[in-house]
């Protein structure tokens, strides 16, 4: 299976679905991210969002989701029932498949720096990803809400940020970013509108108070339906299982004479967590989630169809696309790809504590360079597609054939400024490849190399691509142009392949 991390975002904007909205196609707008399920409750004022995508995407996901936040939510004017502080009140990744909980953490951390920085909001490290003891449990770090930690972040050192500045952004609050196991958002409604009642008993099976370990606990009137509600966080399901908690609170209930109406999941919930609540409840002996048959269809491939074709299969089609250009842009994401790994294999030993911070950075810049190019990629073939499309337009009259001349001047410029960019990204490559090849682990130099040598390829692939897509054009003041950005590139990219050779040669001896 792929990588695949999960993201749960929780805003604080729960009645208007617009705002929520906007924030979606925000983060959906990375190509790659896919966003899961989105749920809205008006009296605790606040939404859940859950995307999935791979790892080298989720930062700038999130990070757009932030944004659009900050935008739109305002919360000198916000109210509800649940707790918060922030726009983005909290942001946890989720470890899904080929994750692990330092990937996580990283992620979780390069969200933060870039939160507090460019949207200077003050950013706490939970859970997981915590800094320190003291902010594991969110409960802790959101302790206050809003208006507690407006009035006291810039004078209790307690309550200073992991990133951004020491004091609060008025409209946007604080926020904090975490790693943590998936958890089960789980909501009990009684039939009473007694608010008492239900503080009792989420007492009774919160941990804060001697209840489930794995279980937080708030009880909260909604006024809309006149009665209460346990709402809950089950943040270890298989340690402390739905049912088990539905049948304390049952228990709990009855002793002040009042009923459980119904229950409700909000957002996603893990197959694993339904499957054990059906096999206490139906008494099953020896059942497992393998006997589900949805379960074995996605285990088998779930389609009828056959696996899906692969980057190279396509590439080895009779189709022109994705061509050349396409396959420079994955040679350029594959070097950005080697250039981060060596980072991760040095940044966080000691021996290397001196570059510690500038590997991190190139790390980080690598990652955003890897996700371009390989948009680009796509990018590549719908450009030559345009041009074969402008192609094909209708050409019987003289404004007919103009146009046709027209559109197909245009979609070439575009489709020679597609491995144009790859040519740039490719050259920024090969100075982070650089850095890594001179300073980064020296058990990794011949990674630092290959990177080097496939940046080089999308470098010269690239340029092969721009040349040959000018080369029918009309407007030569254009053309001269592109000559020239070709040729100061492949210099300016020829000299650092050069030198991560000779880097790695002098590394590897003879």
């Amino acid at each position: 299976m792929a990588k695949l991390v999960e993201c749960v975002p929780n805003f604080s904007e729960g009645r208007r679905p617009e705002v929520i909205d906007q924030i979606c196609a925000a983060i959906s707008s990375v190509d790659g991210v896919t966003v899961l399920d989105r749920e809205m409750d008006p009296d605790h004022n606040r939404a859940v969002v859950t995307f999935v995508c791979h790892p080298s995407l989720a930062v700038e996901a999130a990070f757009r989701g932030y944004q659009t936040a900050a935008e739109l939510i305002d919360m000198t004017t916000h109210s509800g029932e649940h707790p918060r502080m922030g726009a983005c009140d909290v942001c946890p990744f989720i470890p899904i498949s080929e994750v692990s909980d330092d990937d996580a953490v990283e992620l979780a951390n390069q969200l933060g720096k870039r939160v507090g920085e460019e949207l200077r909001i003050p950013v706490y490290l939970y859970e997981t990803a915590a800094s320190r003891p003291g902010r594991k449990n969110l409960a802790k770090v959101r302790r206050g809400e809003y208006e507690g930690i407006r009035d006291s972040i810039a004078t209790d050192p307690d309550r200073a940020p992991d990133y951004g500045p020491t004091e609060m952004n008025l409209k946007s609050g604080a926020t904090a970013i975490g790693v943590r196991f998936p958890l089960v958002a789980y909501n009990v409604y009684l039939s009473t509108n007694q608010k008492w009642i239900a503080d009792r008993i989420a007492d009774a099976v919160r941990s804060l108070k001697g209840g489930y370990r794995f279980v937080k606990a708030l009880g909260f009137m909604i006024h809309e339906r006149d009665q209460v509600q346990i709402s809950m966080n089950l943040v270890n399901y298989q340690k402390t299982p739905i049912f088990r908690v539905l049948e304390t609170i049952r228990s709990e209930a009855a002793r002040y004479g009042v009923a459980v109406t119904s229950t409700e999941v909000v957002g996603l919930v893990p197959l694993e967590a339904l499957v054990d609540v059906a096999d206490f409840y139906l008494q099953l002996e020896g059942f497992s989630k393998d006997q589900v048959l949805e379960q074995k269809l996605m285990e088998a491939g779930g389609s009828a169809s056959g696996p899906a074709e692969s980057f190279y299969d396509d590439v080895a089609s009779s189709s022109p696309a994705p061509g050349g250009g396409s396959v420079a842009a994955a040679a350029g994401a594959l070097a950005a790809a080697l250039t981060a790994m060596v980072c991760r294999l040095t940044v966080g030993k000691k021996q290397y504590a001196s570059v510690k911070d500038e590997l991190s950075s190139v790390r980080d810049t690598a990652d955003t360079l890897r996700t371009e190019l390989e948009r680009l990629i796509v990018t590549d073939s719908e450009a030559f597609n345009d041009v074969m499309a402008a192609f094909k337009l209708p050409k019987s009259t003289d404004d007919e054939a103009a146009a046709r001349d027209t559109a197909i001047e245009a979609a070439t410029k575009k489709a020679a400024e597609v491995p144009l960019s790859v040519m740039e990204h490719a050259v920024t490559v090969l100075e982070l490849a650089q850095v890594v090849a001179a300073k980064g682990n020296p058990n990794s130099v011949s990674d630092a190399g290959v990177a080097g040598l496939m940046g080089r390829a999308a470098l010269e692939g690239a340029g092969y691509n721009v040349r040959i897509n000018i080369a029918d054009l009309t407007d030569e003041a254009y053309k001269s142009g592109l000559r020239s950005k070709v040729q100061s590139l492949r210099e300016r990219g020829g000299v650092l392949a050069d030198t991560i050779a000779s880097l790695v040669d002098e590394k590897l001896g003879s």
